[in-house]
């Protein structure tokens, strides 16, 4: 269904593309989140190692966007490898951006809020970036990440919501926070994109105030008889940010404590309901 939606909608009817393909692609509606990949990037083989398996009709694909294509090249045919040139540029973007000057230049579009801003009240506007939850091509639309309440949210456009997530991969928002840690956002506090320095005693006493605030928190009786407030704790998902597949070190901590204090407050809940 979903790869049906991105097809649908890479489909067009405009074959005449501007000055480049990739300057056509980048200011055709709906792909605003895309930057610019570099073409000595594209044009070296070396970074499209393996795509060749993943993109049908590859070599014609990647003479659409390099502008190199035959003009012999059917009408009819042309249409099937435009879906194909999208794939392509997608994947290769997915690894373009987790580069120094990819991230540069998602950088700037990020402090310009182009993904848009985080709908939590309590997040006070924070930008957001766009991830994947997996990378492979056709199985999950992009979505947008929050670096100050670390959860993810589906885009409020439906051009923006049809993209598909390995055209960014799982790794590039942590990857890009990662570099610029300046850019972490803070939990709260209005958002500001000036470097913070934090001292190791700060990030203590966020730690000791945080757990405190979670310890202090009163549980609210459970509503209705065959509700069980615990098991609806147990079954709650969280998104966990990885980069190449691996936790982020310092969320996974984070985490693992509130996944301890989740527990401890279920096993309190539990036994509330047993006494009711």
């Amino acid at each position: 269904m979903f790869r049906e939606l991105v097809e649908d909608i890479s489909t067009g009817s405009d074959s005449d593309y501007s000055n480049s393909w990739i300057s056509w692609f980048l200011s055709s509606k709906g792909n605003e989140y895309f930057c610019e990949v570099e073409e000595d990037y594209i044009l070296d083989r070396f970074n499209l190692t393996g795509l060749n398996t993943e993109v049908q009709n590859y070599s014609h694909a990647l003479d659409i966007i390099t502008d190199n294509l035959d003009d012999d090249i059917q009408d009819e045919y042309r249409g099937t490898l435009d879906v194909q040139a999208r794939l392509l540029y997608g994947l290769i973007h997915a690894r373009w951006i987790v580069t120094s000057r990819g991230l540069a230049k998602m950088l700037e579009k990020y402090k310009k809020a182009d993904f848009g801003r985080c709908p939590r009240v309590l997040c006070q506007s924070q930008p957001l970036l766009p991830v994947g939850l997996t990378d492979i091509p056709y199985e999950k639309s992009v979505k947008l990440y929050c670096g100050r309440c670390e959860d993810i949210y589906s885009p409020k456009s439906s051009r923006h919501g049809s993209i598909d997530g390995a055209y960014f991969g799982t790794s590039f928002p942590h990857l890009l926070f990662l570099v610029y840690p300046n850019l972490i956002p803070p939990k709260s506090g209005p958002v500001d994109f000036t470097p913070a320095v934090r001292t190791g005693a700060d990030a203590e006493t966020n730690r000791r105030s945080r757990r405190a605030r979670e310890e202090q928190e009163p549980l609210e009786a459970p509503v209705g008889a065959d509700f069980s407030t615990a098991s609806a704790a147990m079954k709650a998902e969280r998104y966990r940010p990885r980069i190449f597949g691996f936790q982020v070190n310092e969320i996974a901590k984070l985490q693992r404590w509130q996944e301890a204090v989740r527990d401890r407050q279920v096993a309190r809940l539990e036994e509330l309901e047993e006494g009711i």
